[in-house]
């Protein structure tokens, strides 16, 4: 009999919580949201998390506000995002360097496994390997025998130490066994620019900023890092065409909640956002962005998530790359 009593008031103690759970999640959002950009503004996590906001805010009547703490490679906005209260209030958009910094630093202020919970996969972009017009080299092979003919000769820009641009330069560099220089400049701008001005020859970008100088000439595409090719730029191959597997890398745009967050709610965000992701604008600005449409579900993200940290780890330890 004790056993039955106390069987029966655990599963009124569940049924309880569930019933709070379904009624909280129909009551979200009755306040104001923050979005925690961790970079500055005008990046592409930003700009669609901005496009996101605007559209939760016109669906549920509650103003999405988007706040940008960037610094240390995204870890500042990060971090503070771990630490927020898991009610739903607080929504943290992410890049690539969620899943490359905890094998970049010696210390960082999340668990990728343990302080969030993977909402969805929003987009991602490919990388460009591109060169200045004036260079011979013009295509993957041919870079690659230049740079074994006279090492350490040729220089490649990237975005920055971390990057997965620059990531994926130092994996070409790897597989190729090639004494290639890689030259990490403060965000992508000036490291096309330093393309532009022929200051570098080559140069490994994600492809959105890239992409007009493309069409307009004044540097050449010559391979992608996506598993397919892109609409952008269809006559440029994937490096899988080109012979190098295992190099598919994108940049991408994810949403995450703090670890805790009633499921119920991650659920209704994930059905929401992944409603605004299918909208004809929205996805007309992501495309024309250079980007593409994902919209995982949660489990998706996770399994991605780890894989992609196991991932970029080994080749930071190959190439023998780490931030203080």
């Amino acid at each position: 009999m004790k056993d039955l009593m106390r069987n029966l008031g655990v599963a009124s103690c569940i049924a309880v919580s569930m019933l709070a759970a379904q009624s909280w999640a129909q009551q979200y959002p009755s306040r104001p949201i923050r979005v925690i950009v961790p970079f500055p503004p005008g990046g592409p996590t930003d700009v669609i998390a901005r496009f996101v906001g605007q559209k939760l805010t016109e669906a549920w009547g509650q103003q999405v506000v988007v706040d940008n703490r960037s610094g240390a490679g995204g870890n500042i906005g990060m971090g503070i995002a771990a630490n927020a209260p898991a009610d739903g209030y607080t929504i943290l958009f992410v890049s690539s360097s969620f899943m490359v910094n905890p094998g970049l630093y010696k210390k960082i202020p999340y668990d990728p496994y343990k302080s969030f919970i993977p909402v969805s996969n929003l987009a991602a972009s490919t990388h460009v390997f591109f060169s200045h017009p004036s260079q011979p080299v013009k295509t993957i092979a041919e870079l690659v025998n230049a740079v074994k003919k006279e090492p350490k000769k040729y220089s490649m820009a990237t975005p920055g130490i971390g990057t997965l641009p620059h990531l994926s330069a130092h994996l070409l560099a790897i597989d190729a066994k090639l004494d290639l220089v890689t030259v990490p400049y403060a965000g992508g701008g000036p490291s096309i620019a330093a393309v532009l001005g022929n200051q570098v020859p080559f140069g490994c970008q994600a492809i959105p900023p890239v992409t007009p100088h493309i069409q307009a000439g004044r540097v050449r595409a010559f391979a992608l890092t996506s598993a397919k090719r892109s609409a952008i730029v269809p006559d440029v191959p994937t490096m899988a065409e080109l012979g190098f597997k295992g190099h598919e890398a994108q940049t991408i745009t994810g949403m995450l909640l703090p670890a805790g967050t009633p499921g119920a709610i991650v659920k209704k965000l994930q059905a929401e956002t992944g409603r605004i992701m299918a909208l004809p604008d929205i996805r007309q600005r992501i495309t024309e962005m250079g980007a593409d449409v994902i919209a995982s579900s949660p489990q998706e993200f996770s399994s991605y998530v780890r894989s992609e940290v196991t991932r970029w780890s080994r080749v930071i330890k190959q190439a023998g790359i780490q931030v203080n």
